[in-house]
């Protein structure tokens, strides 16, 4: 018999209510809890009503704007949202307790389980439960970025994200990139067309400066139907500084390396009618050798070089400031012959003990050439990663 009673004990202490499980009845906890006081507890229902958006159950719903959790005649305690792994999705409650929202932008197909908890006036608890799917996408984009992930680069690399589909939305793109910089700099974004935006600061980075590019692009609608699937960080270094002063009219360059003038190189630049642009450029690619073809950028058939030493280009469109090992050493210093490039003495292979060799060896992505008095326009800031030539003033309305 004292067996019986005591199976009967543990039966009905199992069965007892929960604050915690759902209720039928719009949000309100039932009584039952403190049952096992022998009646004497507060067996009042709880007055908060817990509300969740979207409904349970429901699917197709929007990666943004409609998850949303509120109490009434109550106050939010706890708000938990996880995804089909396990994963949290981060969230605020409001000042005075009566709703929360996610603080960030939920995956696509994706199921979410939310489960809330809001107290009365009294402290008694009142807890809800729903699940949900997210939308699946016509179609996905990602962005493509530059510089890469531990990279160490020049003092003039903006952060560059070209993407795969055409952006519509680009504030809610934007809104999902975060470049930050250590020691602390504001860094602003600027679009050139629906593809690509770059980032970068006022002036040149400090040497030494830690960058990150945190990308939650997942989940973000960028065109109608077309949503990110990104979420990362991308972190990497600014090197020592390098800006490299080219005078067309006085054929030399002058190398600065941390503010102080490191080397003065004899240089060619572009002849009569094939100039080279003025304007700050950054270095984005670097080729020991390589091979350079008129047809390839509008020359025809003028020149094919299949050999062109210590180049390392300055615009998408053909710029390079490389090795030249064709022309008379008298020609560097003394008069500008080039197709529109900066070119150094060198020897052929690139090996030798030459001035384009020492350049080539002592420069890095992101460093900065700067042309001047040549007889020629200012270089477009997205031909190439070459956005210091655009005013800051121009530069930050459009971010």
């Amino acid at each position: 018999m004292a067996l019986a009673v005591g199976a009967m004990l543990l039966l009905v202490s199992a069965c007892g209510g929960s604050a915690s499980g759902d209720s039928k009845d719009g949000g309100k906890a039932k009584p039952g809890a403190s049952a096992s006081q022998g009646g004497k507890g507060d067996t009042t229902e709880s007055q908060a009503v817990v509300t969740i958006a979207p409904e349970d159950g429901a699917d197709e719903v929007a990666t943004t704007g409609d998850l949303k959790v509120t109490a009434g005649k109550g106050k939010l305690t706890s708000v938990v949202v996880k995804s089909g792994k396990g994963d949290p999705v981060e969230g605020k409650i409001s000042t005075d307790g009566s709703s929360w929202e996610p603080t960030e932008t939920l995956g696509t197909s994706t199921k979410y389980s939310v489960d809330a908890i809001a107290k009365d006036g009294a402290g008694r608890e009142s807890a809800k439960h729903a699940s949900f799917t997210t939308v699946t996408p016509k179609d996905t984009f990602i962005g493509f970025f530059t510089p890469e992930d531990g990279q160490t680069v020049g003092v003039g690399m903006p952060v560059s994200l070209k993407f795969n589909r055409a952006i519509t939305d680009k504030q809610a793109v934007q809104d999902a990139i975060k470049v930050t910089a250590n020691p602390s700099v504001p860094v602003v974004g600027h679009w050139y067309g629906d593809q690509r935006v770059d980032f970068r600061p006022e002036k040149y980075w400090a040497k030494g400066t830690k960058i990150t590019l945190s990308l939650r692009l997942n989940g973000v609608e960028a065109a109608k139907g077309v949503y990110g699937t990104q979420s990362k960080d991308v972190h990497y270094t600014i090197g020592r500084s390098q800006v490299s002063i080219v005078d067309a009219a006085k054929h030399t360059m002058k190398v600065y390396r941390d503010g102080k003038l490191t080397k003065t190189i004899p240089i060619t630049s572009g002849g009569p009618g094939t100039t080279t642009y003025n304007g700050k450029m950054v270095i984005t690619e670097r080729y020991k050798v390589t091979r350079m073809n008129g047809d390839t950028v509008g020359f025809g058939g003028e020149y094919d070089i299949k050999d062109v030493p210590n180049a390392q280009r300055l615009t998408t469109s053909g710029t390079f400031i490389h090795g030249n090992y064709w022309a008379s050493p008298g020609t560097f210093g003394n008069s500008n012959v080039s197709h529109g490039c900066v070119g150094l003495r060198d020897v052929r292979g690139g090996n030798g003990d030459t001035p384009s060799s020492w350049f080539y060896n002592n420069s890095m992505i992101g460093d900065v050439v700067e042309v001047r008095n040549s007889h020629d326009k200012t270089v477009q800031w997205w031909n190439g990663l070459n956005g210091w030539n655009l005013p800051w003033s121009q530069w930050t309305p459009a971010s």
